[in-house]
C-alpha cells in the first residue's frame, strides 16, 4: 500500500553531521543559516551567513558540505558554492572564476589542517577550504577582508541539533 507511505519534506530536518563554524552566541552581528536539501529530504550541506556590515549584506559565509553533496562538484574554474552565495547575497553579478589554489598548513588547537587557499579573479573575495576527518568540506568565503590564521581558532563544532527544524 504505497499510497500510505510518508513523504519526506522538501526541506531537510537538519544535518546528520556537526557543523564547524563560529558560535552564533559569540557573534555580535546578524547571522543566518541555510540548509541544502536533496530530493529525498536529506541535508546536503549547511551554510552560515555572518553579517559584519550592520545589515548591508554578509561579510562571510562558512559552508559545511558532506561527502556526496552535489554542491561540491565543480567544473574547472567554477567558484565554490559559498563564493557564489556570497556574491548573490551582495547582489554582485560579476563573473568570478578560480584562478589558482595553494595548500598551506594551519594549526587549529591541537589539529593540523591543510588549508587550500583559493585564488579568485575578484580580489575582494578571500576563500579557503579544508577537509575534516569526517569528510565534510568546510569552505569560508569572505568579502573585503583577508582570512587570517586567527579565524581558525574561532571555529568550533556546532551540534547538528542546532539546525533542526521543528
Amino acid at each position: 500500500m504505497s499510497f500510505l507511505r510518508r513523504h519526506r519534506a522538501a526541506t531537510p530536518a537538519g544535518p546528520d553531521f556537526d557543523v564547524l563554524a563560529m558560535d552564533p552566541g559569540d557573534w555580535p552581528g546578524n547571522l543566518g543559516a541555510g540548509l541544502l536539501p536533496a530530493p529525498d529530504g536529506s541535508c546536503q550541506g549547511v551554510f552560515l551567513r555572518y553579517d559584519l556590515f550592520g545589515g548591508r549584506g554578509p561579510a562571510m559565509i562558512i559552508g559545511n558540505l558532506p561527502e556526496g553533496s552535489p554542491a561540491r562538484e565543480l567544473a574547472e574554474g567554477q567558484v565554490p558554492f559559498e563564493v557564489a552565495q556570497l556574491l548573490d547575497a551582495l547582489e554582485n553579478d560579476e563573473d568570478v572564476e578560480v584562478t589558482g589554489a595553494e595548500d598551506c598548513p594551519v594549526m587549529q588547537g591541537d589539529n593540523l589542517l591543510i588549508v587550500r587557499k583559493i585564488k579568485l579573479s575578484e580580489g575582494r573575495i578571500s576563500c579557503v577550504q579544508f577537509d575534516r576527518s569526517d569528510n565534510v568540506l568546510v569552505t569560508i568565503a569572505s568579502w573585503d577582508r583577508p582570512i587570517t590564521d586567527d579565524l581558525y581558532a574561532l571555529l568550533k563544532p556546532l551540534p547538528a541539533e542546532l539546525f533542526q527544524q521543528g
